[in-house]
């Protein structure tokens, strides 16, 4: 069955299932202000209806854009529709967008400057672009027409949206990460947040260029990657951790089993020995969900050779934890904290929810000895996203985790632009680990552990 045939019929399943998922009427603060009605709207509709009805179930989807646009014209001079050619060659677009897109935010989506694309209801949305947010002209006809483009993203990786569950994470096809929210929760409207994926992965060349980190941090990082080192990525919202998982997991050799578990598929990892794992929620019983510790439990007997953990959020840190001491070497996850000291405190609140009564000072003793290094990233007001702490994680002195900072971005400042200035500095301290490196026959140049600028 074509995507369009499905398309049709998942739109008739809507007009049943639309009223109960969203209330009656709009809030006040959704409607007025906001609404912009293209005039042509009801001949777009009917259009659409049209192309909808009149394609071959059995088209080819490669060729669709071109098939629904000479369609769409065909159907224009058989109605007697005069219309100046742009006009026209915007219809065809939007209707092509909305039978085989995601409707008007198809554009943002394929515009590889954007980097966020956040609808907060029908009538406000917002894009990311260059680490600064921006407001756009795009809108939706209503509620109604949000949720069906939230649903055509949910459908296809078997998720679901509707009253009972009104959030949902998802991933679109190019594996940019999706959350919905719908009301009763979101009251301004159905609300989509889209945190786009560069079609070609980011390699560590990349993060030097955009001034994310210096040549010899990378250097280092690879380093550790492939001297088996357990490598925490720390960072806020939207501080880059995934992108900088991405490029870590990049320096892991070919040759290895990579088992990699998430909520939402979304690590663009390009070794061909990969088993990728994705976490399942309840179905319309309340029944069947398999979290992240499940799979990371999993994970231990299918022989990986390197466990990635897109983010770790509850108790299956303790597994994790778990794992790296167990012979699992070279795993790697990322957590949310603001710094490497917070990320340890929050690997023990974490450890806590799975249940377990243990000691704090167990769960030290398991972190310290399972985790070799956190990379801090970090989003700066200006929009840039840098690597601001390459720490060790050394050991245990009486109750406390000793940390030890071995490259650091010092802040000197703004420009009249608003632009972060400063450097990333090397400590002058060498790692611990380093001696594990040279036995795992990896020679890094000593010289760049000097105290100096980088």
């Amino acid at each position: 069955m074509s995507l369009l045939r499905r398309l049709e019929q998942q739109a008739v399943k809507n007009e049943h299932n639309i009223a109960r998922k969203l209330p009656e009427r709009a809030p006040a603060t959704t409607a007025g202000a906001f609404s912009r009605k293209d005039p042509y709207q009801d001949l777009k509709n009917n259009l659409h209806k049209k192309v909808i009805s009149e394609l071959a179930p059995d088209s080819d989807m490669e060729n669709a854009s071109q098939k629904i646009s000479a369609m769409v014209n065909e159907l224009l001079d058989k109605e007697g529709e005069h219309l100046p050619r742009h006009e026209r060659q915007r219809i065809a677009a939007e209707i092509v967008d909305e039978a085989i897109g995601f409707g008007p935010i198809t554009p943002l989506l394929n515009d590889p400057s954007i980097s966020e694309v956040m609808v907060n209801g029908p009538h406000q949305v917002y894009i990311e672009r260059q680490g600064k947010l921006e407001k756009t002209d795009v809108c939706f006809r209503d509620n109604n027409h949000v949720l069906h483009i939230i649903e055509k993203i949910v459908a296809p990786i078997g998720r679901r949206i509707d009253e009972s569950m009104p959030m949902v994470d998802a991933r679109l096809p190019d594996g940019s990460r999706v959350n919905a929210i719908i009301p009763p929760l979101a009251l301004n409207g159905p609300s989509i947040t889209i945190r786009k994926f560069f079609h070609d992965p980011l390699v560590i060349n990349d993060m030097i260029n955009f001034g994310s980190l210096t040549e010899t941090m990378g250097t280092f990082m690879e380093a550790c990657v492939k001297g088996r080192m357990n490598v925490v990525v720390s960072g806020g919202t939207g501080s880059g951790k995934t992108t900088t998982l991405n490029v870590l997991s990049s320096f892991i050799p070919s040759d290895e089993r990579i088992v990699t578990i998430e909520d939402a598929a979304e690590l663009q990892l390009r070794q061909e020995h990969l088993v990728t794992l994705e976490s399942r929620p309840p179905n319309l019983e309340g029944k069947g969900a398999i979290p992240i510790r499940d799979l990371v439990r999993n994970a231990l007997r299918m022989r990986p050779e390197r466990i990635i953990v897109g983010e770790v959020r509850g108790g299956e840190a303790l597994d994790m934890l778990q794992a790296m001491n167990t012979g699992h070497d070279g795993s790697l996850t990322t957590g949310h904290a603001n710094t490497p000291r917070d990320m340890l405190s929050r690997l023990e609140t974490m450890v806590l929810m799975a249940g377990m009564d243990l000691p704090v000072k167990a769960i030290r003793d398991q972190i310290s000895s399972a985790i070799d290094l956190i990379i801090q990233q970090s989003r700066f007001r200006d929009g840039t996203r840098k690597i601001t702490h390459i720490t060790e994680v050394q050991g245990m002195e009486g109750d406390v985790i000793v940390l030890q900072d071995i490259f650091v971005f010092k802040q000197t400042g703004i420009n009249e632009h608003g632009k972060i200035q400063g450097n990333f500095i090397a400590t002058g301290i060498r790692p611990k680990f380093y001696t594990r490196l040279e036995e795992a026959g990896i020679q890094l140049d000593h010289t760049i552990f000097l105290p100096s600028l980088i």
